[in-house]
């Protein structure tokens, strides 16, 4: 019988003791003598953010549906439980068989967000494993980490052993062979890393060493093992149809950030914002089959009981099955009282033609993305949508009922001017009106409409465009946020706006972390033992700790930030092959401060670099496909 990590005391005394026992609905139990390898795969944030992530779930799904290979799970236990384990020197545990992580074969970590970074050191501590790769023996599990973080793995390079860069469902088969085979035949550590290093998509930090200029600068990159590749090109999964899917998800005990089934419709996005890092990373778009979905979201429902699905994707207006699809989800859901949710669709005569049709008759807020207030600064972003796009969908979506909507804009955009600024307010205002001159009185619920308006604070990423950009100071960001404020309560329909703003310092410290070099692991290391922890957190984030650490390692955060790049800089990530070339990124970023807009990728071929995966919305026939 499986014995719990902890004892009954411990758990008396920590929130949601749930998040440590597993057992969970679908959750996979082997006998680990059974298995060649084991694997612990990590989320490092609480259970409820990590148990929501649908690409742990799918590895998860993949890694125990092999016999000789069993996945278990860990995740960032929380700030009481931390406590407890440093005191009482309990190593942290995986889930399904309560035994210490440090005892699996790999520790894989999934990399989502900069400001889980800390915690990723976390993890590595109360496992009782090495924080460098460096310091690690034979005994200790291999660190593999994955995700978007990975595309600049060079901040926290140095306490991975390896990084896969690109979708999992290719390489990890044959990276699990390799493994056996290593071990089999008596390697050592640094014999299957040599070994790890010739699958594509796997990149060894450890055999490359960064050469700078006296400005601080990347001059080259070095690389000390002669057969590591000089490129590594992303993985990509081209078939989404015949693929791995978690049709057996773990259901958990608690309730989780998303609580829900999940079908995935689509990868990618055809749209090509030049803000966003998701819709360069996962180019090209490739679409999932419609009768294969309409079978997964079945099988799913049926394993897990729960009574809401969520259609998952970058922009699902623009999966051309939607319409399929809902109707006959609409129907099946329907008999067994089971939502029907749609995140991430255009506000347009279709979308809400469909959100009609699967949302209660009290109908929830939409959302609107203009990210910026002024059409010049949209066509800069490449964002594709017009002010009139926008007040026909709010006119459309007050007659059909709904009284709230969630606008949401960036602050500190490349060329942006303080007429961008106030633009914010001034199309809050002019929704605002539209629901007066569109619903009569004696229709209005509660006589009023509420337009919550948020703005987050624009962070220069990797492999976009706007990688070549500048980002704000704190005190810009900050009086950005006074201007846009100050614009709101300049408004006639003020009292129907509720303005919301992202925290300045904790966007600047994840544009330093999202653009930075190998410098920064020093910094971070820092920072951990000064006790940053759960950064993400507002209550826990500590800006003045973060800044002490900066200073006592002598590294300028403005040095990664406040800086426009010149053309031919060399970054920290261009060693990594996303499959859109650096050079069309260039061609974008020109286009951007001359405000030409670039068609999406079902209107013109952008020539882009993806075409070179051979598949999608690359080489689908283009007739039809457009709405």
């Amino acid at each position: 019988m499986r014995k719990l990590a902890l004892p009954d005391e411990i758990f008396m005394q920590v929130e949601k003791p749930a998040r440590y026992i597993g057992n969970e609905i679908n959750a996979v139990m082997k006998d680990k003598n059974s298995v060649d390898v084991r694997f612990c795969m990590c989320f490092p944030d609480i259970y409820e953010i990590g148990m929501s992530h649908l690409g742990i779930q799918i590895l998860y799904s993949m890694f125990n549906s092999w016999e000789d290979v069993w996945c278990e799970r860990v995740y960032s236990p929380w700030i009481d439980l931390d406590k407890i384990l440093r005191e009482k020197q309990i190593p942290l545990f995986a889930l399904e068989s309560q035994e210490p992580v440090r005892n699996m074969d790999f520790l894989g970590i999934t990399l989502q967000y900069e400001m889980c970074y800390t915690n990723i050191l976390q993890i590595l501590d109360l496992s009782q494993i090495p924080l460098f790769a460096a310091d690690r023996g034979e005994n200790e599990p291999i660190v593999i980490g994955g995700g978007p973080c990975s595309y600049n793995p060079e901040p926290i390079a140095e306490f991975f052993d390896l990084f896969y860069i690109g979708e999992g469902e290719t390489q990890y088969r044959a990276l699990m062979d390799l493994y056996k085979a290593n071990r089999k035949a008596g390697g050592n550590r640094m014999e299957f890393l040599k070994m790890a290093a010739t699958l594509p998509g796997i990149y060894v930090p450890g055999f490359y060493e960064e050469e700078y200029r006296p400005d601080g600068t990347i001059k080259g990159r070095k690389k000390v093992y002669e057969n590591a590749p000089d490129t590594i090109l992303k993985e990509i999964v081209m078939d989404v149809s015949d693929t791995y899917y978690p049709l057996k998800p773990v259901v958990p005990f608690i309730q989780i950030t998303q609580d829900r089934a999940v079908l995935e419709l689509q990868r990618g996005c055809i749209r090509g914002c030049r803000f966003c890092q998701a819709g360069q990373l996962y180019r090209p778009v490739r679409e999932r089959d419609v009768e294969v979905l309409k079978k997964y979201a079945m099988e799913m429902l049926q394993n897990t009981g729960y009574d809401e699905i969520s259609l998952s994707s970058l922009s699902s207006s623009d999966y051309s099955g939607l319409n399929d699809l809902l109707e006959f989800l609409i129907q099946e859901c329907k008999k067994k009282h089971i939502n029907i949710s749609l995140p991430s669709l255009r506000i347009d005569a279709f979308s809400l033609d469909i959100m009609s049709k699967v949302q209660d008759v009290k109908k929830s807020s939409l959302t609107f993305a203009p990210e910026a207030g002024s059409q010049r600064l949209r066509d800069v972003i490449n964002k594709g949508l017009t002010k009139e796009d926008i007040l026909n969908g709010a006119a459309l979506a007050f007659e059909g009922g709904w009284t709230r909507v969630k606008l949401y804009f960036m602050l500190g955009l490349p060329t942006e001017t303080e007429e961008d600024i106030l633009g914010i307010g001034e199309l809050s205002n002019e929704i605002a009106a539209v629901f007066f001159d569109t619903v009569p009185k004696e229709k209005r619920i509660n006589g009023k409409v509420q337009i919550v308006t948020s703005t987050s604070f624009f962070i220069p990423k990797p492999f976009t465009p706007f990688q070549w950009a500048r980002m704000c100071t704190k005190e810009e960001f900050i009086e950005k946020a006074y201007q846009t404020k100050k614009g709101i309560m300049a408004q006639l329909n003020q009292k129907s706006i509720k303005y919301n703003w992202h925290e300045a310092d904790v966007s600047v410290l994840e544009g330093v972390l999202a653009r930075g070099d190998r410098k920064l692991a020093k910094v971070l290391l820092k920072a951990y033992e000064m006790g940053c922890l759960f950064d993400s957190w507002s209550e826990c984030f500590h800006n003045d700790v973060w800044m002490k650490a900066f200073e006592d390692c002598g590294i300028e955060p403005d040095f990664y930030t406040t800086r426009e790049r010149r053309e031919d800089e060399i970054f920290p990530w261009d060693f990594l092959d996303c499959g859109v070339t650096k050079e069309f990124l260039l061609r974008e970023w020109k286009k951007a401060r001359t405000q030409t807009v670039s068609p999406n990728c079902r209107q013109q071929c952008q020539g882009c670099g993806a075409n070179r995966f051979g598949g999608g919305v690359c080489v689908e026939n283009k007739k039809g496909t457009e709405r």
